[in-house]
C-alpha cells in the first residue's frame, strides 16, 4: 500500500522527558516514553496499540493528537504534516480526528449539560449557524450512540458510567472524523458495559466509514476488533502484525509473553496448555 494512500502515517516518533535535579533543576538525563515509533492507519481500519502500563501507549495517543508535543518524528494525517501545522489548520485536524478517554466522567465538564457538552463541537467548528440547529443535531447524535432525547438536559453525574461514555463517543462523532482515538475507552466499564460500548464502535465504524486507533491492555477485546495490531514495550513498537497473524504466531518474545497473560475461562483448556 502506498504511504499516500494512509490516513494516518506515523514516522519515528519519539518523546524524551527530561530529568531534572538540584535546585537550579539541571537537566540529567532523559525518560524515553515514546522511542522512534512507526505506525500507519489506512481508511476504515482498525489500528489497535497494545502493551502493558508505561510502555508509552498514551503519550503515542496524545502526540498524535498534538495534545503533547514530540521531541522529535513525523506525523502524516490526511496528506498533511501535522507538526508544522500552525493553530487555525490544526483545528482542522482535530476536527477530523477526535479522541475518547478512559474516564469519562473525567472527559466531561460537570457543570455542563449533555446537550452543551456535544453541541460546544458543533458551534466550535461551525457545523451549525444556530441554537435549534444544534439541538437538533445533538438529539441526532445521541439516538446514534443509543441513548434518548430525554439526556438531552441532564448532567454528567445523572448519568451510569457506560451512558457517560456513549456521551464521550457521540462528542467525538459529532464533527464528523475520520479518525477516532480511543485511549483505553474499555477499560473504566463493567465487562457487560465493555461488550456493549464495543459494540456501538463497530456500529459506527460501519455507519460512518470510520478509522480507529484503538489503545488497550484488553487482548481479548483487540482480537475481537482489531484488523491490525502494533505491540509497544518499553517505548518501542516490537512487532505488527495483522491479529490473526499475531495471535497465531507471535514472532517477538514479548508477544509471545503477552498472550501467554491472557485469561483463560474453562480451567481445563488452561491446564492442557500449559
Amino acid at each position: 500500500m502506498n504511504e499516500q494512500t494512509y490516513l494516518l502515517n506515523a514516522q519515528g516518533l519519539k518523546k524524551y522527558f527530561p530529568i531534572t535535579a538540584g535546585i537550579l533543576k539541571k537537566e540529567v538525563g532523559y525518560v524515553k516514553a515514546v522511542d522512534d515509533v512507526d505506525f500507519h492507519i489506512a481508511y476504515k481500519e482498525v489500528l489497535a496499540i497494545v502493551g502493558e502500563s508505561s510502555s508509552g501507549k498514551s503519550t503515542t495517543a496524545r502526540m498524535i493528537m498534538r495534545l503533547i508535543e514530540p521531541t522529535s518524528g513525523k506525523i502524516e494525517f490526511l496528506g498533511q504534516e501535522v507538526l508544522q501545522l500552525n493553530e487555525q489548520e490544526l483545528k482542522e485536524v482535530r476536527k477530523n480526528c477526535q479522541m475518547v478517554f478512559q474516564n469519562p466522567y473525567g472527559s466531561l465538564n460537570p457543570r455542563k449539560t449533555i446537550e452543551k457538552s456535544i453541541g460546544e463541537a458543533l458551534t466550535y467548528h461551525h457545523l451549525v449557524s444556530n441554537f435549534a440547529e444544534e439541538e437538533s443535531r445533538v438529539v441526532e447524535i445521541l439516538k446514534l450512540v443509543g441513548l434518548s432525547e430525554s439526556m438531552l438536559y441532564r448532567y454528567p453525574h445523572e448519568l451510569s458510567g457506560g451512558q457517560q461514555q456513549r456521551v464521550c463517543i457521540g462528542r467525538a462523532i459529532a464533527t464528523n472524523p475520520k479518525l477516532i482515538i480511543c485511549d483505553e475507552a474499555l477499560s473504566a466499564l463493567d465487562l457487560s458495559v465493555q461488550a456493549q460500548i464495543l459494540n456501538l464502535l463497530m456500529d459506527l465504524q460501519e455507519q460512518l466509514g470510520l478509522s480507529y486507533l484503538f489503545i488497550s491492555h484488553d487482548l481479548s477485546v483487540v482480537r475481537h476488533f482489531a484488523d491490525r495490531v502494533a505491540v509497544m514495550h518499553k517505548g518501542k513498537i516490537v512487532e505488527t502484525a495483522t491479529t490473526e497473524e499475531l495471535f497465531e504466531n507471535p514472532q517477538n518474545d514479548y508477544t509471545q509473553h503477552l498472550l501467554a497473560s491472557i485469561p483463560v475461562a474453562n480451567p481445563t483448556e488452561r491446564k492442557r496448555k500449559s
